[in-house]
């Protein structure tokens, strides 16, 4: 995290990685949608490998939101906002 960010700038990256995580997980869900109803074992293996990238996405995007937010939430103990 970045020393010479706000709380605000914190909180508001927390958010947006949460709103990238939940993209992520629907992707995810789509892909194994695919997997299943998909004509050919080789286009069903691709949608599988899709979203366990998607998957993989969505966890780095929760660890920086739960980082963001926790940076975020010390900057508030201190009092500045800086």
């Amino acid at each position: 995290m970045s020393d010479d960010k706000s709380t605000a700038e914190n909180m508001l990256d927390s958010a947006k990685a949460k709103i990238n995580e939940g993209a992520d997980r629907a992707r995810a869900a789509g892909h194994d949608l695919a997997s299943k109803v998909g004509g050919s074992t080789l286009e069903n293996a691709g949608d599988k490998a899709k979203a366990v990238e998607d998957r993989a996405k969505a966890e780095v995007h929760n660890a920086e939101a739960n980082a963001s937010y926790n940076e975020g939430k010390r900057e508030a103990k201190d009092g500045d906002g800086h």
